[in-house]
């Protein structure tokens, strides 16, 4: 199997990351707290930037409130009261409610210039919210279900560079980005699903 991006990346990040959590939480700020606020920073990055067009300065916020992302989970493995269940939770909906906003904030620019790929984007959005339910529905039966060839790094990573560089006018790069997005997510989904089946 191919060996994931945020797998390769975690030590390195995780070495980086730490000292900054700790300062969060010398502060008074609770996990919690920055996931939230990182998500409310994303969530309103997208809906005023891209819908008028302006990519690339809005990828730059998305990619900086993005960083809530991986500070939340390591201020809560570091801190005193540790990783909860309720706080687990509240990070996986948000990260389902990011990765939406994103891909709706383009497709709603893609649609208000009569763009085609608006339904290719759609494509990715379903293939979005269909890879973590079905690790979700997986585990719920007592199934290991984490593999697939695009996780959620990877596919946050491909649609922030195709949009950052529309953003840029690099010909193409938009395009290139979504079909791989949606090709790849379409490969995930068969994958968990070929995962689920082996083990039932």
């Amino acid at each position: 199997m191919v060996e994931m991006i945020s797998s390769a990346l975690k030590p390195a990040v995780t070495k980086l990351i730490n000292p900054v959590a700790r300062a969060a939480l010398r502060v008074g700020l609770t996990p919690n707290a920055v996931t939230t606020l990182g998500a409310l920073g994303l969530i309103a990055s997208v809906s005023y930037f891209y819908p008028r067009e302006e990519f690339f300065i809005g990828t730059l916020f998305v990619c900086f409130f993005s960083l809530s992302d991986l500070f939340d989970g390591a201020m809560a493995r570091i801190s005193d009261q540790g990783a909860s269940r309720w706080g687990a939770f509240l990070d996986s909906t948000i990260d389902r409610v990011t990765d939406s906003t994103i891909l709706l904030g383009l497709i709603i620019a893609l649609i208000g210039k009569e763009d085609p790929l608006a339904y290719v984007a759609l494509v990715t959005l379903v293939t979005g919210l269909l890879v973590p339910y079905i690790r979700a529905k997986a585990e719920s039966l007592g199934i290991e279900c984490s593999g697939g060839i695009a996780e959620r790094t990877e596919r946050l990573i491909i649609i922030l560079c195709a949009i950052g560089f529309e953003g840029l006018h690099i010909d193409y790069a938009l395009t290139i980005g979504i079909w791989l997005l949606a090709i790849l997510g379409a490969i995930t989904v068969l994958q968990r699903m070929a995962i689920v089946k082996a083990a039932s």
